[in-house]
């Protein structure tokens, strides 16, 4: 954490980049486990890395939803926590139902919320993180697009009881300003701080914890 602002370096896929974002200051470590993402790791590769992961950071699952038995996998594979990209459409009661596998103060629900709609409030109750990334036609994260930073901060001056988590498009050039405009005390910073995607650059994640502590300080 620094100085309240806790950041979540997501898009891991090699030891050296773990170590160098712990190094940096990251309280957790995000692995995707989407096929279609350029940063996709198997559970395999997940768990040759596990055993050398460095201690401190927090391990968080990035998943997209596809059915009961695909979530059931990430209960007992070594994550602190899953975080789950579905739409925001999805009936109440299946997310819900996640619940019974993931227990809600492990679980984050990233709803993928089209522009004109708004988040359904109904899952909130469901999950103590919720994230909010930028949509895009493509995919789920990772396009390097900034959000909407002013309705991010209404969602968490509105739902207090929420642990908020900012993510999209953040970089060492405007951390300062989306902390400013959001309000965010927790970030997640993935292509930001890339050489290509899957690669971190450890120059630009070192200057972007130091944004982050210069914004702050």
């Amino acid at each position: 954490m620094i100085n309240g602002i806790r950041i979540k370096v997501c898009g891991i896929t090699s030891l050296v980049d773990a170590e160098a974002a712990a190094a940096a200051g990251a309280d957790y470590l995000g692995f995707i486990f989407y096929p279609k993402s350029p940063r996709y790791v198997s559970m395999e590769k997940f768990q040759e890395l596990r055993a050398s992961l460095p201690a401190g950071p927090k391990k968080v699952a990035v998943v997209v939803y596809t059915d009961m038995g695909d979530l059931e996998k990430y209960k007992d594979a070594g994550f602190d926590f899953v975080q789950l990209h579905f739409p925001n459409d999805t009936p109440f009661f299946e997310v819900a139902m996640w619940t019974e596998i993931i227990p809600p103060n492990q679980l984050w629900l990233a709803p993928r919320v089209p522009p004109g709609k708004e988040m359904d409030p109904a899952f909130f109750p469901l999950a103590d993180h919720v994230l909010v990334d930028t949509y895009h036609d493509g995919g789920y994260g990772g396009s390097g697009m900034t959000g909407n930073w002013t309705e991010f901060a209404r969602l968490k001056e509105r739902f207090t009881k929420v642990t908020w988590v900012l993510a999209g498009g953040l970089k060492p050039e405007n951390i300062a300003e989306a902390i400013k405009t959001s309000g965010a005390v927790f970030v997640d910073v993935n292509s930001g701080i890339e050489a290509s995607p899957g690669v971190k650059d450890h120059a630009k994640m070192a200057a972007f914890f130091e944004a982050v502590k210069a914004a702050t300080g």
